[in-house]
């Protein structure tokens, strides 16, 4: 599945991560059920008309690699180990006799029978086998084709685990990669991370922290109080992230802000097309394959979107539409892409096509609105290049309007084929109330958004600043920026094309000044050059929200040695069910209290 990105900007985790092709659940998932039934043709593996088994795998005899010796295990051996966490692709973490194995569908402090099936010399993977001792976060996942599915990694733990573990993996990261101090809230967490650590006994552990508490109490203050600060004392110390005088400069790492009701929630399917002998079939890819997964229900699509899919299959098919295959370039159908505004209810289908002519076009569009008759916008684009990007460069409107529109809190978004627009608009509005919130704004601030695609930040935070300031390098994003700015009527908004690093020192020639500046990067992080713009610039405030853990945990590391004080994060969840996790930080400028 291509990345689809941020008005191209490469930002690809919000449009693909929790959506097609991401990540993969393999049938050791759930070892001891029987396969669950389907219906239908529902999870069946397609390959793209005409595509050979080459597609799937890799050309001629692949080569056993030679043993590496002196390993505590050995390919295909069976083994039983504790499962001490999970890695941020999902996989349970365990190890035999010292040695790490990574296990797909293994969660936190189960026991688990394993065979190995790959070894490195530092780490192999092994297949589960069966679940000795289950996680109580261990859940029956719902969708019906998730052992075979790549959409969703996480389905068979609770909701309540994925969040506590999404804000772990956050706060790992600015441990490990950061070297940054993070306080921890209570002395649960403090002993769940100790089993873990084999280097402290859970004896000698609960002897330090009774002691620490007896040692902190002072006058006025109660012996609870005093354990609390002394378990928070005593994780970060054991860790190895702080000493005692830097316990008050700790950043406070918030529980992740999850859904009341953590399904259905996309507003946009993007679908890949094959054929079968029954006719067209659209899902999504198999992990690391081009096989396609016929789907008829996906529980974290709006139900809406899964309507017009499958009504498109069944109108292409009485048409005799062709699928698009990939290795002779012949073919009609490339993609159906569905777009679903919340609020309004209004829908977009766009046909991804290979050529201008549809045949049947216009039954085919009656018989699509005749069916559907909340689509109010019927687009075509034309992709002819031999490639796994999903867009091409022509879009038409083939009935009603070129965009549809929806809000965002009180902010109004007009929304074309191919603009960006964040896909649980739920929790976008929660992740943009939060930016809100550690920008601090009482009307008087200018602020900088310095990523900010079609600016649906900069709109949020102009409600609440004097002036805001947005630059994006995609030319095609900041004209939607600019629409939906005169759409909404505010005129305390401008926007300019350009890199950030060139144009953010060009406005503070010119006089500009930030008060706050927001960032919102793709998953790679902020480029350098922006971050030492940042410490020359010396805003009062710094408002990070990231999309990958690691990157963010690095930039913080460079912010903080340049004079920046992390104060607070906090984790949202905006892909459920998935192991992806949005973030967004707080930074103050040492000395602003």
């Amino acid at each position: 599945m291509s990345n689809t990105n941020r008005s191209g900007r490469g930002k690809n985790r919000r449009n693909s991560a929790a959506s097609q092709g991401q990540g993969n659940a393999s049938a050791s998932r759930q070892p001891s059920q029987s396969s669950r039934p389907s219906t239908r043709q529902q999870g069946k593996e397609v390959r793209p008309q005409g595509a050979s088994l080459s597609a799937v795998r890799p050309k001629g005899r692949t080569r056993e690699s030679a043993p590496i010796e002196g390993l505590p295990v050995s390919k295909n051996e069976e083994t039983i180990i504790d499962i001490i966490g999970m890695n941020h692709d999902g996989e349970g973490v365990g190890r035999a006799n010292g040695y790490t194995l990574f296990v797909q569908g293994a969660l936190p402090g189960e026991t688990v029978r394993v065979r190995v099936m790959k070894t490195k010399k530092q780490y192999g993977y092994a297949k589960l086998l069966e679940i000795v001792k289950a996680s109580p976060d261990r859940v029956s996942a719902p969708c019906p084709i998730y052992d075979q599915c790549g959409g969703c990694q996480i389905q068979h733990m609770s909701y309540a685990g994925q969040l506590a573990w999404k804000r772990q993996l956050v706060v790992d990261n600015l441990q490990r990669i950061g070297k940054l101090n993070v306080m921890v809230e209570d002395a649960e967490t403090l002993a769940s991370n100790a089993q873990n650590d084999a280097s402290v006994g859970e004896a000698k552990l609960e002897e330090r922290l009774e002691h620490d508490a007896n040692q902190t109490t002072e006058p006025g203050q109660t012996s609870s109080e005093a354990q609390m600060i002394g378990s928070n004392r005593i994780r970060l110390r054991l860790e190895g992230v702080m000493n005692e005088e830097d316990t008050e400069h700790a950043i406070r790492v918030l529980p992740t802000m999850g859904m009341d009701e953590p399904w259905r929630y996309r507003n946009k399917a993007q679908v890949p097309i094959g054929v079968t002998e029954g006719g067209l079939v659209g899902g999504f890819y198999s992990k690391g394959s081009h096989r396609i997964i016929d789907m008829e229900s996906c529980l974290i699509q709006h139900e809406h979107n899964d309507e017009v899919v499958a009504k498109v299959k069944e109108i292409g098919s009485h048409f005799g539409i062709s699928a698009y295959n990939e290795e002779t370039g012949r073919g009609l159908l490339r993609h159906v892409v569905v777009k679903k505004a919340f609020r309004t209810g209004e829908m977009m289908l766009v046909l991804v096509t290979n050529g201008r002519d549809i045949p049947y076009k216009d039954e085919w569009i009656g018989s699509i609105r005749e069916a559907i008759p909340h689509v109010a916008s019927i687009c075509q684009n034309v992709n002819k290049k031999q490639t796994n990007v999903i867009f091409g460069d022509e879009t038409r409107v083939l009935w009603g309007r070129d965009v549809i529109y929806d809000y965002i809190g009180d902010v109004q978004f007009a929304i074309s084929a191919r603009s960006f627009y964040q896909v649980n608009p739920v929790q976008t509005e929660v992740l943009y109330g939060k930016t809100v919130e550690y920008a601090g704004l009482s009307g008087k601030e200018t602020v900088i958004d310095a990523y900010c695609g079609i600016g649906t930040i900069s709109l949020f935070l102009a409600q609440h600043a004097d002036q805001v300031y947005g630059v994006e390098i995609v030319p095609e994003a900041i004209e939607d920026a600019r629409s939906n700015a005169l759409l909404n009527e505010m005129r305390n908004v401008k926007f300019e094309v350009g890199a950030s690093e060139d144009v953010i020192p060009r406005w503070k020639e010119q006089g500009i000044e930030a008060d706050v500046i927001v960032v919102d990067p793709p998953r790679k992080g902020c480029d350098p050059r922006l971050l030492d713009t940042i410490l020359e610039m010396k805003p009062e405030r710094v408002v990070y929200v990231s999309c990958n853990p690691s990157t963010l945990a690095r930039d913080l590391r460079v912010l903080e040695d340049g004079g920046y004080r992390t104060v607070e994060v906090t984790p949202v969840d905006m892909f459920p069910h998935t192991v992806h996790v949005e973030s967004v930080a707080m930074l103050k400028w040492k000395g602003q209290d």
